[in-house]
């Protein structure tokens, strides 16, 4: 029950904080935006404040923003239309009543003759008097079919009407956000925990772990392991991490006084899925408002590097599939996190944020990536790619994308349960 609470609240913030960005610099730019939804599929909670519709769906996979624009409108009137008419104060029509208008006694029924609901916002329509009467339409008016009201989107409120640097900064603002999150909570960690020291010094021991079973204590510091002299806290992890389940000897100094202390480390999967040691014990730390600050700046640029390193791998040819985790392998490793404490928890919330930040930058159809490339296509050539065919594209993309996840998920069941 405690991994679930952790996975819901840690995608639940990843995914809102990513859909926010786009949410805010799409707003800012103007931009209608229909929907903000958390996951996909049918909806189970939703309200609806200003112009969005603010949505939680069945499926936690992700989330997006409806912008208009982005998809064909799905309500279409063609001239010869029996619609009914609802105006505001301005005598302007408010609401556009596609059927079920005997619902509605208060609007006017009208033939529709022209309408341009995108630019010139008006109806030209025969009344019952059978005269040919122009009504101008209310920028944020309604059109209702079936008792259900979708505002209208004039060009001016869609997304491929604003400036190729607007559009670009409500896609790449998604991924920002991340970025922002995963610094902010690196941050907070070390504003609360304390920024790691790196000197060859122990810092916590956890509870029942190889370290404090073998009597190794806090601020004991460590000279050297298996003979081997230690100046930093790398030196000694980098030790420890190579010697998974071999019995090695720590040299400390606690008190003033020497003691070795044999020490067996247990052994957990590594960055890139090898084997490696750990022992349960915490760096040192200090205090510090501006060194917290580059502590968030400097673990948020090496999360970056960890995943560029198994980018790479993929290039080179080195790439294994257990280098990679879906939804199960991030649950059990969310557990596993959730297990250590929350400033634990905390780091692998940071580090999935990174994630979820370069993975939606990957020039990948579908993902932000895929949206900026063809964005920048349109920069190049002066015009945009035939909508027709980048939402083929995309697609496409998104196809391939659940193939793989369904192969990850295949491989982390196998991984963990098999």
């Amino acid at each position: 029950m405690e991994t679930l609470l952790s996975v819901v609240i840690i995608f639940g913030v990843l995914v809102f904080i990513h859909e926010w960005g786009h949410l805010y610099f799409a707003k800012r730019a103007g931009i209608l935006c229909r929907e903000f939804a958390i996951g996909f599929g049918p909806k189970l909670f939703s309200f609806k404040k200003d112009e969005t519709v603010y949505t939680i769906r069945l499926l936690p996979l992700g989330g997006f923003v409806r912008m208009a624009g982005e998809d064909p409108e799905i309500v279409e009137i063609k001239p010869g239309y029996e619609v009914g008419l609802v105006f505001n104060h301005l005598n302007e029509v408010s609401r556009i009543i596609i059927n079920n208008k005997s619902r509605h006694p208060e609007a006017r029924v009208v033939q529709v003759e022209r309408l341009d609901l995108e630019r010139e916002l008006f109806i030209e329509a025969y009344n019952d008097m059978d005269e040919l009467v122009r009504y101008r339409v209310n920028e944020k008016a309604e059109l209702v079919q079936d008792e259900r009201a979708t505002q209208i989107a004039p060009w001016n409120r869609q997304f491929g009407s604003k400036t190729v640097g607007q559009r670009a900064m409500a896609i790449f603002a998604g991924p920002l956000m991340n970025f922002i999150l995963a610094f902010g909570l690196l941050t907070l960690f070390a504003l609360i925990q304390g920024m790691p020291v790196d000197e060859a010094k122990i810092g916590e021991v956890t509870p029942n772990s190889p370290a404090a079973e073998a009597g190794l204590q806090k601020n004991d510091r460590v000279i050297s392991i298996e003979n081997t002299p230690l100046d930093t806290w790398k030196d000694m992890t980098s030790i420890i991490q190579a010697n998974p389940k071999q019995p090695i000897v720590f040299e400390v100094e606690r008190n003033g006084q020497i003691f070795n202390i044999e020490v067996t480390p247990d052994e957990r999967e590594g960055q890139l899925g090898e084997p490696e040691g750990f022992v349960g014990i915490g760096a040192p730390t200090e205090f510090s408002i501006v060194g917290s600050i580059l502590f968030g700046a400097e673990r948020t640029y090496l999360f970056m590097t960890m995943i560029f390193e198994v980018l790479r791998t993929i290039v080179t040819g080195e790439f294994q599939l257990d280098h990679v985790a879906g939804p199960v392998g991030i649950y059990n490793y969310t557990g596993e996190a959730a297990a250590m404490g929350i400033f634990v928890l905390l780091q692998w919330a940071a580090a999935l944020s990174v994630n979820l930040g370069i993975i939606n930058l990957l020039p990948i159809p579908a993902m932000d990536g895929g949206r900026l490339i063809f964005i920048g296509l349109e920069a190049v050539r002066g015009k945009p790619i035939d909508p027709q065919k980048e939402g083929i594209v995309h697609f496409i993309g998104f196809a391939l994308l659940m193939l793989l996840m369904i192969v990850v998920t295949w491989n982390d069941i196998n991984k963990f349960f098999m």
